[in-house]
């Protein structure tokens, strides 16, 4: 297996762009299955979930190519099964089921996989499809969806889930008549769908906001498109500038995305810069404890939460940190604490002791943010740090290791079988 090799206590400094959206990109390429014709889409992270979802994409008869963050999709006749081993690798795979229903009237995909942190139930999306008319049947890990034409509906979200206010708002696009998504989420990356739907031909608005009107419509083309810049992506690096008491500048980024987490560089004691597109976050001398809780957008994303949380193990003081989405997401404390961190969880909420010297340690990454969360230890950390299990990282985070030592880090990958490359 490949593995990062860090020596810690060096400082980041310097200017990195950050790339497109992966949880837009994503979505994008399910959202394309609506249309017919050729699609160009830009600032396309070139990530092991990217070329997953290439490989499902293809299987499904669409031809793609990835090149230079650069994506050509042509989209003609499509199947609705998709490869089991290529949906049960990515969560992000269920979101070709709403599209796939509203093209073909079928659809069947195997229950998928993805990051091990906690419940992720489909009954939201599978509940929205049925209101819509669909006929849904689950057995032996295979989820099978069947509707002549799906039916305008109105659908209030017991919670405002991304996946299945995506996959509803995908599905609706095709569906006779209008349909009403209430307490939808709000995140950025659902109006970056919106956006692209809408210039493939449908006729949806609201997104952004918790209440989304479609129209339904006959049939979609195609469309070229730039993805958003990827928040999360932007916010790992903030705190890596913190952890290290570094100054990063990251262009390609919208402030606007990123509120939550800039509050709470604020309470640290950061100071942040916007000037001319970029943004440029200064680390203080001391670092500062804070309450912090995550929550569906505009909240403080859980995204975020592990690299959080290996910050405040340098801050002063106590910190707090609960965690409201994900109920394993604090899988990746053994591993800090292997480090010399401090950290008691009680009921979904982490108390870190501050002023923790962590030390090089060899550590095993779980999931894909826990995994930049090791990068972050390991960057503050005395002595050496191996890290394996990094394809978890592949999946979200473009070259980190490259990123990473343009800003001053010493950090190696060691290949081991295969690699990240386009297939």
């Amino acid at each position: 297996m490949s593995k990062f090799t860090v020596e810690g206590k060096q400082r980041l400094s310097g200017l990195l762009k950050v790339n497109g959206a992966k949880n837009s990109a994503l979505k994008l390429m399910a959202a394309s299955l609506l249309g017919q014709g050729i699609f160009w889409i830009e600032d396309v992270p070139q990530i092991a979930d990217v070329l997953t979802m290439c490989g499902v994409l293809r299987a499904l008869g669409v031809e793609a190519e990835l090149a230079n963050n650069r994506l050509n999709l042509v989209v003609n006749s499509l199947q609705g099964r998709p490869p089991w081993d290529l949906v049960r690798s990515m969560r992000a795979s269920i979101q070709i089921m709403g599209p796939l229903l509203a093209k073909l009237g079928w659809v069947e995909v195997a229950k998928p996989g993805g990051c091990a942190i906690g419940a992720r139930p489909l009954d939201l999306h599978l509940s929205g499809f049925e209101k819509m008319g669909a006929v849904i049947e689950t057995t032996n890990g295979l989820i099978k969806a069947r509707a002549k034409r799906l039916q305008g509906a109105d659908i209030t979200l017991r919670y405002p889930s991304v996946g299945a206010t995506e996959n509803i708002m995908m599905a609706a696009v095709l569906a006779r008549g209008e349909t009403i998504i209430r307490n939808a989420a709000r995140e950025p990356e659902i109006v970056d769908i919106q956006n692209f739907l809408n210039k493939m031909g449908a006729r949806i608005e609201g997104a952004g906001g918790a209440l989304i009107k479609i129209k339904g419509v006959t049939d979609l083309g195609a469309a070229d498109f730039k993805v958003i810049p990827d928040r999360i992506e932007a916010g790992t690096y903030i705190l890596a500038a913190l952890i290290s008491q570094g100054e990063i500048t990251l262009e390609n980024i919208v402030p606007e995305h990123l509120g939550a987490l800039l509050d709470v560089v604020k309470t640290l004691g950061g100071e942040i810069e916007f000037k001319n597109g970029r943004l440029t976050v200064h680390s203080p001398a001391k670092l500062k404890p804070f309450e912090v809780s995550t929550n569906p957008y505009p909240g403080f994303p859980t995204d975020l939460q592990p690299q959080l949380v290996v910050v405040a193990t340098q801050a002063g003081g106590l910190s707090t940190l609960r965690e409201s989405v994900f109920n394993q997401r604090f899988g990746y404390i053994p591993q800090l604490e292997k480090m010399g961190a401090r950290i008691k969880v009680k009921d979904y909420t982490a108390f870190i002791q501050g002023h923790s010297p962590l030390n090089g340690a060899n550590l095993v990454v779980s999931d894909l943010r826990a995994g930049a969360a090791l990068v972050l230890a390991a960057l503050a950390a005395r002595g050496e740090s191996a890290i394996s299990g990094i394809e978890h990282i592949d999946r979200g985070y473009e070259q980190m290791e490259e990123k990473l030592s343009l800003l001053g880090a010493k950090i190696k990958r060691s290949l081991g079988k295969g690699g990240l490359s386009e297939k």
